[in-house]
């Protein structure tokens, strides 16, 4: 096997580990803060809300600087600070004895954190740029699949042992992904006198990669497909439970609709990233933003809530073909050396928009409806299919130079 294809093999399963590490905490979070002590006067809903969002805010920010780093640096010591770092700080969790301690660690934890962005530089960095969105698909196969099972495994964890406990569990998780890496990883990164400068060259390499207006597009999309991803997460519980009045099984289903989504998303990633690679990734990025756009808008209309899930699961099949078809398009238009820059801006715009998503939910709700949310993601991946058009696929476009611009 050749060794960047022994450095994917393992990359994916840390990419599970890790993402079924952060994941378990999910379910139980907002009951934790609720368990918790709170000194301030704000309410349990705003501290479960901080909770949630002050993780991708800090991430934003961090994310463009650990990249940086990572080109400077190498690759697999951003995923080893990733991982052991959020062991740490995930342990600490458990510790704490206010809501407010929690929110603080929170943030600690999104300026820390960032495997997805570590592991995507490491494999971009390794891969052949023919071979970009297979491995890319592989990579989204594990972050699905740990999305997936972890808030389960968690739900058990918390019922059986507890919440402080489930933290320590979850931590030695993550400890077990950074290991893996120091132990098994091979980075073939050479540190260049030009990469180790300091200073004012992170100012520098952020505005090489940002005149690049090909990548700029991509990362426009990527914000765009990241923002309408997360627009229904906080209100998808309450539109199960309109759905189905009176039911004691809400986050059953909502869990099961989640869980099926993230299924058929993995089902797809690995074949659309490689199907990417043959015929061109903006025609998978066009025609997945077009299934994304007739999944979404129709939900806002639904009656039942088995045709919520089925509307969801093409929903996920048509992301699993969007967001590795944009990964490996990003790394296909990056200069060899510049994956960690690249992908840390790409962290720092998909967090932006996970902070954004779910106050866009939330005004569509209160000020239309529930169901007015829907069309608001919808609206959004119209949005993704008319940028596809117009910006790839076309002379100069991204798919039609296929390599690195120069310059880059």
């Amino acid at each position: 096997m050749p060794s960047w294809q022994r450095t994917l093999a393992l990359m994916v399963g840390v990419q599970f580990t890790s993402a079924l590490a952060f994941s378990i905490i999910f379910p139980f979070l907002p009951l934790y803060v609720k368990q918790l002590s709170s000194p301030s006067s704000w309410s349990i809903e705003v501290l479960s809300g901080l909770v949630f969002s002050v993780q991708a805010f800090t991430m934003a920010i961090a994310s463009p600087f650990w990249g940086v780093v990572a080109d400077r640096f190498g690759r697999k010591l951003m995923v080893m600070r990733a991982t052991v770092g959020g062991a740490v700080v995930i342990l600490l969790m458990g510790f704490v004895t206010s809501a407010e301690q929690l929110v603080a660690l929170r943030a600690v934890q999104g300026l820390l954190t960032g495997v997805i962005a570590a592991s995507n530089a490491l494999v971009a960095s390794v891969a052949p740029r023919e071979r970009t969105g297979y491995a890319m698909g592989l990579l989204q196969v594990g972050l699905w699949s740990g999305v997936s099972a972890g808030p389960l495994l968690g739900g058990v964890l918390a019922d059986l042992v507890g919440f402080r406990v489930t933290f320590a569990i979850t931590s030695a998780i993550l400890l077990l992904s950074g290991v893996s890496v120091w132990l098994g990883v091979q980075d073939p990164f050479v540190r260049t006198k030009q990469r180790g400068a300091a200073g004012a060259g992170f100012l520098r390499d952020w505005q090489r990669v940002l005149s690049n207006p090909q990548l700029d597009w991509a990362l426009g999309l990527r914000f765009l497909v990241a923002t309408g991803r997360a627009t229904m997460e906080p209100l998808l519980p309450l539109f199960v439970a309109m759905l189905v009045p009176g039911t004691t099984r809400t986050a059953s289903l909502t869990g099961l609709i989640v869980g099926i989504s993230s299924v058929v998303s993995t089902a797809t990633a690995v074949s659309l990233g490689r199907l990417g690679d043959r015929i061109g990734h903006g025609r998978v990025i066009f025609w997945c933003g077009v299934a994304a756009t007739l999944s979404y808008l129709p939900q806002a209309w639904v009656t039942d809530v088995w045709q919520l899930l089925a509307l969801q699961a093409l929903a996920g099949g048509s992301v699993g073909g969007l967001i590795p078809s944009l990964s490996a398009l990003l790394a296909r238009n990056s200069q060899s050396g510049d994956e960690g820059c690249v992908y840390g801006i790409d962290n720092s715009v998909t967090s932006v928009g996970r902070t954004l998503a779910p106050l866009l939910g939330a005004a569509c709700a209160v000020w239309f409806s529930l169901r007015a949310a829907f069309l608001a993601t919808g609206l959004l991946f119209v949005a993704v299919t008319v940028l596809a058009a117009l910006t790839l696929g076309r002379p100069g476009s991204p798919e039609e130079r296929g390599g690195a611009p120069a310059g880059c």
